[in-house]
């Protein structure tokens, strides 16, 4: 007979049904929350391999001797060494050349939206007192029917200057050396201020903090200054 017996029907589901669940197994199950948006200054936990799957005796005991090691030759560096050496012990997945990467990204979102009167972003990278601030000459440009333009046509160089601890807090500061075009406009259209065809190199000297017991990746700005 050409047609299937029930057994073999029964049979062929039960295979189905195993396999079914072996590949569910294998790929996992994604709810919609398994990838947060990542850290513009860097990973924090991503890699796989930083997981201690809740094993406190495979995770602690190798992180407490690079603490030791961190401390004996934070003694024999200089300020800037020491303090990022100090940042290290507090937050062992803080990369100086990683961080210096991102602090770059957030530069030039800030310029941007800074310019643009964007809060939403000012707001996730900002501090509340230097958010504070730059709300308020936003919505004194606004009130006055003006329209700011910044370009960043390049950084040139974006240097650490200073890195320390401040209890949990952990600060850096960083000059960046940068090539902007940079005009006000009334109402008008009028050009009040600047040029926007003129390129001026800028130097901006700003500090990022992050609280290292905090489970947040991301830093915020604290402060600003200008050298030019």
């Amino acid at each position: 007979m050409g047609g299937m017996s029930l057994f073999d029907i029964l049979l062929f589901a039960g295979i189905a049904l195993f396999l079914i669940m072996r590949l569910g197994n294998v790929l996992g199950r994604r709810t919609g929350h398994q990838e947060p948006p990542r850290n513009i200054f860097g990973p924090a936990n991503d890699d796989p391999s930083n997981d201690s799957g809740g094993d406190d005796n495979v995770v602690h005991l190798p992180k407490d001797r690079d603490a030791a090691e961190l401390q004996e030759e934070m003694e024999e560096e200089g300020p800037l060494d020491a303090g990022l050496t100090q940042i290290k012990l507090a937050d062992p997945d803080f990369d100086p050349n990683m961080f210096l990467e991102g602090a770059k990204s957030a530069f030039e979102m800030i310029l941007v939206a800074y310019a643009e009167g964007d809060d939403k972003t000012l707001r996730n990278l900002l501090s509340d007192d230097v958010f504070g601030n730059f709300r308020q000459a936003i919505k004194s440009r606004e009130e006055a029917g003006q329209r700011l333009e910044e370009v960043l046509v390049g950084i040139d160089g974006a240097d650490i200057l200073e890195a320390r601890m401040d209890r949990s807090n952990a600060l850096v500061t960083i000059k960046f050396v940068s090539q902007q075009a940079h005009a006000l406009y009334d109402g008008d259209g009028t050009v009040i201020e600047g040029d926007p065809n003129k390129i001026t190199s800028v130097t901006d000297i700003w500090t990022f903090q992050r609280d290292t017991r905090s489970h947040d990746p991301n830093w915020v700005l604290v402060a600003t200054r200008s050298s030019n």
